[in-house]
């Protein structure tokens, strides 16, 4: 499929999926007046109606021209058309392995497996083709197919499968599966129950209860009673996001900071795609160094700062940015631009006093570590290998300094300060002063304030209007916040005037989805940039992901190494290398990068699932990094772990992998309390330690090993496998776990069922 053009893609599942519906129909035009023949044949023999519908339902399998009252009676029949469309399902396998759509590999599998080997049994078995359930399933598969594969069709025609698809044909996609997936299971269980019990079938490979496919029969109702409703709750998820967007309100005029144009259409709508852009300031960023090699920036320091720095220059004469009065420009003249409009500070000061004994506690599986059992905690996950060693040396070393944890005369400037990884929380427990940055919006400010009045801290924040003038907390709260698109330069413009002579660590924690969080990134970094030229003693702090390319040190290479020489061997992990191949469990280790300095080792972290969005965000945040480091600032930028946060675990394929990923050590998933209490023990080691990696006076071989050291990476640079390629088997591995009660019950009546015939009892 690499080698087609896109109009063959577009033309070559047009067909496929018209081709697939127009099977499935026949399988309905075939089996549905054969069915109501049947019906009425035995009502008029004097049956009841239930009599007759159970009897038209052992029929339906058999169902040809002649029993459907057509004139044609040389037309294939059901049976025949049955197979050759569901068998041709599988090829839906191979378009997701090949990227031809953008179904998940693992989710298709099953999905069309379960299909497969029910197809296969309803074939072998004469018994299951002659009840009742052998219509039920045909019926249930037909009915969600035609509509399914009518709906891509219309999808790939118009371009737009969520608004351009008519509407009753996108409520049937969504809809009909509360109805026929429960049905549709049903009929699939009796199939694999009446083939236990059909000789013919279990004579295929044995006899009776002791042959193999009576066990091959009966496994299937064990596996499908654990994964029946999550794939249910996982449709009425897809139902409800779909019919969100569809729904959705048109979006508002392009103001601020926004995207470039990159396309008109024929009725002169603006198109403004992430993908051209994005790669134009990637091939800026790389030509700056060597257009052939991107890795010749680890090879030179020089080249590492070429690299960032014409990534970002690019990024900021590309983008654009709208006035109020929409007048557009360039986001780098718009960020030089004078502005008369000015914010208003506003501050609220916690009731709490500064508590005396301060000490580093990290909240942990539900309750809170300190002291020796902190230690003895950071130094099992660095035996384990879920950390780095220089991770759990900056824990412990700010547990052994409660001075550092003194921030009664620190300030932190929040950029995304209700972050669900932000660190405002903590800072507030700590009594530290937050300059907060947020979207306006009155709740997201009555949650902060309220937070830091309960606090010994205090928040400073922008308002629309004088603290003096607000009436109550209410209009407060309405006059706070502001837009980090639409007002940039003014946020700017008042974290460079407020509090003269404080010294500011900046934080950017403002995190959206998709093409969004670049723009985000753009804005917090235009901040970051100009409060470091301005403000004399600016430091800044990042969240890196584990999710990235990044530097490592030798040791994690050589640990990953041994972790894949020991995992390679396992069963589990041969056969899903099997089934997988090169896309299921790549090994995590990569030959070093020789350059100024030695060896550079590196892993390859990206998710392709987070999209080419999220990664250019990244790598945004680490060009301002090492540019900053570089200039003589304090610099924080550590790899937090993969965390169970809300926005993440919303999506059930995530939130399964992540209950499947601990199987490959050193991996753990951490709850959000916990991963922000240990980055933010990190980011007070980073600003407190004088010989920190943080610090620029302390030299670097290059500067991307800034993202080296203190790593709290949760496994992904010690695992034997990439991150990329363990989702799917995680996935397995959770439903496996689910199943495993079940087939721990059916193996014991299993036994017990053996004894009973083998006389023992």
């Amino acid at each position: 499929y690499s080698g087609m053009s896109s109009k063959t893609k577009q033309l070559y599942l047009i067909a496929y999926n018209a081709i697939c519906c127009l099977g499935w129909a026949y399988v309905l035009a075939l089996g549905i007046p054969s069915a109501i023949a049947s019906v009425t044949s035995s009502l008029d023999g004097g049956s009841s109606l239930l009599e007759a519908v159970k009897a038209a339902g052992a029929n339906v399998y058999f169902a040809t021209p002649s029993t459907a009252g057509w004139s044609n009676e040389s037309s294939p029949s059901l049976a025949f058309v049955l197979t050759v469309v569901q068998s041709a399902a599988l090829l839906e396998v191979l378009h997701s392995a090949m990227g031809l759509v953008r179904s998940p590999v693992f989710v298709t599998t099953l999905q069309v497996g379960s299909r497969i080997v029910a197809l296969h049994m309803v074939n072998a078995s004469p018994r299951a083709q002659s009840q009742w359930g052998a219509a039920l399933m045909i019926f249930s598969w037909a009915l969600v197919e035609v509509p399914r594969y009518l709906f891509y069709v219309a999808a790939i025609a118009t371009g737009d499968a969520t608004k351009g698809t008519p509407y009753p044909l996108f409520w049937l996609r969504y809809s009909l599966f509360a109805v026929l997936y429960p049905t549709g299971i049903s009929g699939e269980l009796s199939v694999f129950i009446n083939s236990s019990k059909c000789d013919t079938f279990l004579g295929l490979l044995g006899g009776g209860n002791e042959s193999i496919m009576y066990w091959y029969a009966m496994a299937f109702p064990i596996i499908y009673a654990p994964g029946a409703l999550p794939m249910i709750m996982n449709m009425a998820g897809n139902r409800k996001s779909a019919f969100k967007k569809r729904f959705a309100r048109p979006p508002p005029p392009p103001s601020g900071l926004v995207w470039p144009v990159t396309d008109t259409k024929a009725n002169g709508e603006e198109v403004r795609s992430s993908t051209p852009t994005a790669k134009e300031i990637l091939a800026c960023a790389i030509e700056a160094v060597n257009p052939e090699l991107a890795e010749s920036q680890c090879k030179s320091p020089g080249d590492a700062l070429k690299v960032a720095e014409a990534g970002l220059n690019k990024a900021y004469t590309t983008f654009q940015f709208i006035s109020p009065e929409g007048k557009t420009t360039s986001f780098a003249s718009a960020m030089s631009a004078e502005n008369d409009t000015k914010f208003q500070t506003g501050f609220v000061k916690g009731d709490l006093p500064s508590p005396k004994d301060k000490k580093l506690e990290i909240s942990y599986k539900g309750k809170q570590i300190s002291g020796e059992e902190l230690k003895a905690q950071v130094k099992s996950w660095v035996d384990y290998g879920t950390i780095e060693p220089s991770a759990g040396e900056a824990i412990i070393k700010c547990a052994d300094n409660p001075s550092w944890i003194d921030l009664s005369d620190k300030y932190f400037v929040l950029l995304g300060a209700g972050s669900a990884m932000g660190p405002f929380e903590v800072l507030m427990q700590l009594g530290a002063n937050v300059v907060a940055i947020d979207l306006d919006r009155p709740f997201i400010w009555k949650r902060l304030i309220e937070r830091a009045k309960k606090s010994s801290g205090s928040i400073t924040f922008p308002l629309t209007k004088s603290q003096k003038d607000c009436a109550d907390d209410d209009e407060m709260y309405g006059c706070a916040g502001c837009n980090l698109f639409t007002q940039t330069p003014l946020i700017r413009d008042w974290l460079v005037d407020l509090y003269p002579n404080k010294p500011f660590t900046v934080g950017s924690y403002a995190y959206l989805n998709g093409a969004l969080h670049v723009q985000v990134s753009l804005a917090m970094d235009a901040i970051c940039r100009d409060l470091c030229e301005r403000r004399t003693g600016t430091s800044l702090a990042y969240l890196c992901t584990p999710t990235d390319l990044h530097l490592i040190p030798k040791e994690a290479h050589e640990a990953a190494n041994e972790n894949y020489k020991v995992f390679s061997k396992k069963p589990f992990c041969m056969l899903m290398k099997l089934l997988g191949g090169k896309k299921f469990l790549r090994k995590n280790v990569c030959d070093p990068v020789s350059g100024v300095g030695g060896e550079f080792y590196y892993v390859n972290g990206i998710s392709v699932a987070q999209g080419p969005n999220y990664a250019m965000a990244k790598r945004m945040q680490h060009w301002r990094a090492i540019i900053a480091r570089s200039g003589g600032n304090i610099v924080s930028s550590n790899v937090a772990p993969s965390t169970s946060t809300a926005s993440v675990t919303q999506n059930r394929t995530f939130a399964w992998a992540y209950e499947g990923m601990p199987y490959f050590k050193p991996y753990e998933i951490f709850a959000p309390e916990t991963s922000k209490s240990v980055m933010i023990a990190i980011l007070f080691h980073d600003l407190n330690n004088p010989d920190s990696v943080a610090n620029p006076k302390n030299p670097l071989a290059n500067p991307n090993q800034l993202f080296s050291s203190g790593s709290f990476h949760g496994g992904v640079w010690r695992c034997a496998y990439e991150i990329d390629s363990i989702g799917e088997s995680s996935v397995l591995l959770y439903f496996s776990k689910v199943a495993a009660p079940y087939v721990m019950a059916a193996g014991g009546i299993g036994l017990a069922v053996g004894a009973k015939i083998m006389g023992y009892v």
